[in-house]
């Protein structure tokens, strides 16, 4: 029997909610980056009589162009940090907690977002604050001759951004781990392979998936974090969301800040796909040099 409607129909709602609440301002966006910043007060937000590509030239150059390397640096270290503490707790949730505690141990991890974003991050500035408590601990026990000087840099923004997505990271990669089969193990064991070479060639290539995913949503979380380096950061901790909010806020240059988002964007999508043909490539060349069963 015929279908009466298309096999995309249930998912009509989420894809209207998506072309609403996203493409179409993306597209303003898009329009309004090649507008330029009205000269007579009151003459609205955005001038788009005369459209050019001068806010791109802008973004691409001098000052924003060194933000915009600051904040691919922060986001990719922040990352990889997230990655090598994560990838260790979420192996031992998945292999090495009894099940009735794993949902205890995943509960608390999640408790920490059921406080406030902001709030969370405020806790820092008490907490790496010159006279606070880690810093007179540290100095207590001799480990520091001065005051903690770590607020309002580019260290307290990266500390804040492990912090805040350490979670982001964590979960996929236990998704990933929890529905490995046990018994590729074990059968990777009995064969003759060790425990390094079963984790090497068994468990980490299946939760590569995982990995990739958890790593991808940290990155593209932290690249435009806004909330972050504004509280930790300071003058010295700037990251391309707080220029871009200076633009629209500040400056009142919709214009300018528009195009340095849709910049932001460009690269973060950029960076993706070469991550993605990087790995698709790897995996071509794993397949020829290991046989198509991999």
């Amino acid at each position: 029997m015929r279908r009466l409607v298309p096999a995309w129909w249930p998912a009509s709602p989420a894809l209207l909610w998506w072309l609403v609440f996203f493409v179409m301002p993306l597209g303003w966006i898009v329009f309004y980056s090649f507008g330029m910043k009205p000269v007579a007060p009151g003459g609205g937000a955005v001038d788009t009589a005369t459209l050019s590509l001068a806010n791109y030239q802008n973004a691409t150059s001098g000052v924003f162009l060194v933000v915009f390397g600051i904040t691919m640096r922060t986001a990719a270290l922040g990352t990889i940090i997230c990655a090598l503490v994560g990838f260790p707790v979420a192996y031992a949730l998945a292999f090495h907690v009894a099940p009735r505690w794993r949902t205890l141990l995943l509960f608390l991890l999640m408790l920490p977002y059921w406080t406030s974003f902001l709030l969370r991050t405020f806790a820092w500035r008490i907490i790496l604050a010159p006279e606070g408590w880690l810093s007179q601990t540290l100095r207590g026990l001799g480990l520091l001759e001065r005051p903690l000087l770590i607020l309002d840099t580019n260290a307290a923004v990266q500390l804040g951004i492990v912090y805040n997505y350490l979670p982001v990271m964590i979960l996929p990669m236990f998704v990933a781990l929890d529905r490995i089969d046990q018994g590729l193990a074990r059968a990777s064991q009995d064969l003759g392979a060790g425990p390094i070479r079963t984790f090497l060639n068994v468990t980490l290539p299946l939760a590569a998936p995982g990995i990739a995913g958890g790593m991808l949503l940290t990155f593209i979380l932290a690249a435009g974090d806004y909330v972050v380096p504004a509280i930790l950061g300071g003058a010295k901790g700037l990251m391309i969301g707080n220029l871009v909010a200076t633009q629209i806020l500040a400056a009142q240059n919709l214009p300018q800040g528009a195009a340095m988002a849709i910049v932001l964007i460009g690269m973060l999508a950029a960076i993706v796909g070469g991550i993605a043909v990087l790995l698709w490539l790897l995996r071509a060349s794993l397949r020829a040099f290991r046989g198509p069963a991999l």
